[in-house]
């Protein structure tokens, strides 16, 4: 907590939500991004709750990675859970990925301040395997750069149902 910035119990809610599938819950109404954001007054980490989204949210889209690189705002900083959906030469496989969005657009004093808190937020975290740090759309403008962190590019196969 070098920023002084706290973690929002909500945001470790959303955490446990996203990260665990309970039996018997319908697949449409999973999680597939959460996003946090700074409070209005730079104290604390909440969920930005009007731009997460649920599998029904992207069940119809064709490129689902392109609608959550869009979900990201151009000018601000964001951290984000990601519910990746991937397939290998052997298997399926589902992964959380913890996504720190600090554009190059964004006010220094918020990168700074985005950057700082990051520590305490992945304390909050535990068991996250794979960060993606994004500070330029070109870093996101396709899924390559996430696809080296899942793995490598030979490895993977299919991207949210899209092939690679």
């Amino acid at each position: 907590m070098a920023s002084g910035v706290v973690v929002d119990d909500g945001v470790v809610k959303a955490y446990e939500e996203i990260k665990v599938h309970h039996r018997g819950e319908v697949q449409c109404d999973r999680l597939k991004l959460v996003m946090f954001r700074l409070s209005d007054d730079d104290k604390s980490i909440i969920v930005d709750e009007e731009n997460s989204l649920k599998m029904k949210d992207v069940a119809d889209v064709d490129d689902v990675f392109s609608k959550l690189v869009s979900m990201f705002p151009s000018k601000d900083c964001r951290y984000a859970l990601y519910d990746c959906c991937y397939r290998t030469k052997e298997t399926e496989k589902e992964d959380l990925v913890f996504i720190m969005w600090a554009p190059d657009e964004a006010p220094l004093k918020k990168k700074m301040l985005y950057a700082s808190s990051k520590g305490a937020l992945r304390k909050k975290l535990p068991g996250l395997k794979i960060e993606w740090q994004v500070n330029d759309l070109a870093d996101a403008k396709d899924s390559s750069v996430l696809i080296e962190k899942l793995g490598n590019r030979g490895m993977i196969k299919e991207l949210e149902g899209k092939q690679m």
